[in-house]
C-alpha cells in the first residue's frame, strides 16, 4: 500500500479504509490475471462516483450561476464531467502509476481505451472518498481538482459542443441541417474504429475517425468548423 500512500498525499486525504482507495484503482482486466486478488474491480465505485460527481457539479452550477438557463448549465456540466476532462485530471494526479491493470492493458498506453480507464478511475476514486469520508470530502475533491477547471472552460468557450455549433451555424447561414454518414468500420468488435463523413445536403464537408460513431461525428464537426472557418 506504500504507493497508494503517495496518492493519498496528492489528494490530501488519509483513508480510514485503505482498501477502498485500492479498489478504486483496480481495473477489471487485472482480475483476469490475478484470480486470488482480495478485492473486486472498481466498476461499482465508478457507478457511485459518477452520481456523486454529477450532483456536486450540478449543485455548484445551480447555486453559483442563478441567471444562466438550463441549457447553458448542461453544457458547462458536460464539459466538466466528460472522459476527456476526467482523464486529464487523472494525468495531473499521475493516477496511472497506481492502477492495477493486466499486462496487455498496461502496455497499451496510447489507446482511446486508456483515456476511459483513467476517467473511470477518477469516478471510482470519488466513490471511494464518498464511502470513506462522506459527501463533504468528496465535494472538496471535486471542487479542487475538477470544478477548478471551470473558469478556463468559460473563458475559452470550451463548453461548446462542436456538433451543436456546426449545426447552429449551418442552419443560420444555409438553412441546412448537417448530417453524418458512416463511411467505414474497421478493427475487432472490442476495438472498432469508425470513419464518419460530414455533409451539408449533398456537399461532402470532411471526415474523421473515432472509437465510436459519436466520437467520429464530434471530430468531423471540429474539422468542419475549421475548414469552413466559422
Amino acid at each position: 500500500m506504500a504507493e497508494l500512500k503517495k496518492l493519498e498525499e496528492k489528494i490530501g486525504i488519509d483513508f480510514k479504509n485503505p482498501n477502498l482507495l485500492k479498489q478504486s484503482m483496480v481495473h477489471r482486466s487485472y482480475l483476469n490475471e490475478h484470480h486470488d486478488f482480495s478485492l473486486g474491480h472498481n466498476e461499482r465505485l465508478e457507478f457511485l462516483g459518477d452520481a456523486v460527481l454529477e450532483i456536486v457539479v450540478t449543485e455548484h452550477l445551480f447555486e453559483n450561476y442563478p441567471d444562466e438557463p438550463e441549457g447553458e448549465l448542461t453544457n458547462w456540466r458536460a464539459s466538466l464531467v466528460n472522459a476527456k476532462m476526467l482523464s486529464k485530471v487523472a494525468n495531473e494526479l499521475k493516477v496511472e502509476e497506481h492502477l492495477f491493470l493486466s499486462r496487455g492493458e498496461a502496455k497499451d498506453k496510447d489507446s482511446k481505451a486508456r483515456q476511459y480507464i483513467l476517467a473511470d478511475s477518477i469516478e471510482a476514486l470519488i466513490g471511494a472518498i464518498y464511502l470513506d469520508q462522506g459527501i463533504k470530502k468528496a465535494e472538496k475533491f471535486v471542487v479542487k481538482f475538477i470544478l477548478s477547471k471551470l473558469d478556463n472552460i468559460l473563458e475559452n468557450k470550451l463548453y461548446y459542443d462542436p456538433k451543436s455549433r456546426f449545426q447552429e451555424i449551418a442552419q443560420e447561414k444555409y438553412g441546412i441541417t448537417p448530417h453524418y454518414k458512416v463511411l467505414s468500420e474497421t478493427g475487432p468488435d472490442h476495438k472498432k474504429v469508425f470513419e464518419v463523413g460530414l455533409y451539408l445536403g449533398a456537399e461532402f464537408v470532411t471526415k474523421a475517425k473515432g472509437s465510436s460513431k459519436q466520437e467520429a461525428q464530434v471530430e468531423s464537426a471540429k474539422k468542419g468548423l475549421e475548414k469552413k472557418k466559422w
